[in-house]
């Protein structure tokens, strides 16, 4: 809690109602946006991309609980996710290709968490992949085997994740958006390595959980 007593927002679970997460956009809108203007759509897909890029960067730890389908945009959704837990029935696509566009928008974040070869290979495909496929790719990290577990098991990860360091969390998630994003030398990414990890040990949290291992005890962030 911050110092007026308010919780802080430590982590985000994305669900789908019914039985499936989501079957992508509405297909009559991209349709009839062949009668908009090449700026009227790319405003439209920048709207898009601002939806992906803030939950790809968003600074929580963020959650899937993933059933049914997940196609085209539903796909980059999971893509953007740090921890994905899917039922056995699940079937992503990059499907857009059967419609004779692409995934351009969510594919820098398809593709961070793919891969080249395999996003190329799903982009080209456009078909759908199970259970078994997203898990060996990377497109998922946990299967149960159906959606009446998914809240027991999103559950015990959200539990894990609240006993490492608030701080510790976003500025993991920062870490790894600036090795995505770095332009500078490699001298230079190491020597910000250097400072970010000097910054941390010196933190309050940092010694707090230095010294709460030492002691023996749970540290202050550790729930009751």
């Amino acid at each position: 809690m911050d110092e007026n007593g308010a919780p802080y927002l430590r982590s985000i679970v994305l669900s789908g109602a019914g039985r499936h997460f989501c079957a992508g956009a509405d297909i009559n809108m991209m349709r009839d946006a062949g009668a908009n203007t090449p700026e009227e759509n790319r405003a439209d897909s920048k709207r898009l991309d601002r939806l992906f890029n803030s939950l790809w960067a968003h600074p929580c730890f963020t959650v899937g609980a993933i059933q049914g389908v997940a196609l085209g945009g539903g796909a980059g959704l999971v893509a953007c996710l740090d921890h994905v837990v899917a039922t056995a029935n699940i079937k992503l696509a990059l499907s857009e290709g059967k419609l004779g566009i692409l995934p351009a928008v969510i594919g820098p974040y398809v593709y961070r968490r793919l891969g080249s070869a395999c996003f190329r290979r799903l982009a080209m495909q456009a078909s759908r992949v199970g259970a078994e496929e997203a898990l060996r790719t990377g497109f998922i990290e946990q299967v149960v085997e159906h959606t009446e577990a998914l809240e027991g098991a999103v559950q015990s990860l959200l539990d894990e994740v609240l006993t490492t360091g608030p701080c510790a969390v976003t500025l993991a998630k920062e870490l790894t958006l600036n090795f995505d994003r770095w332009t500078d030398s490699d001298a230079d990414l190491r020597d910000w390595t250097l400072d970010f990890t000097s910054k941390m040990r010196g933190s309050n949290e940092g010694q707090e959980g230095l010294s709460s291992f030492l002691e023996k005890r749970s540290a202050n962030w550790k729930p009751e």
